[in-house]
């Protein structure tokens, strides 16, 4: 009787599992892309106007707050999608 029990609590376990890895997935990709904008936006910036380091360091330090902003809604986007389970008192009785 254990069994079956056992297996849902395996799903729900593994489901979880997949959406923290997702979640993980995407800040990481979402945090590389900010940095490597920032980067790539700054060395042009520094080439066009003949500031060599001014417009990079600027701009890899402010996507700092930027990425974290981004990363703090992507976790609360996924966390409010997860449902808690909802114990059944009738079968807890019934045990």
């Amino acid at each position: 009787m254990e069994q079956p029990d056992d297996q849902g609590k395996e799903r729900k376990q593994r489901a979880y599992n997949l959406t923290l890895a997702s979640v993980a997935g995407q800040v990481g990709f979402i945090t590389l892309f900010i940095i490597f904008i920032a980067l790539f936006g700054g060395l042009w910036l520094d080439r066009y106007l003949n500031t060599k380091p001014f417009f990079t360091i600027l701009l890899l330090i402010s996507s700092i707050p930027v990425t974290i902003f981004i990363m703090f809604r992507v976790v609360k986007a996924a966390t409010d999608r997860i449902k808690p389970i909802q114990r059944n008192s009738s079968s807890e009785e019934e045990s």
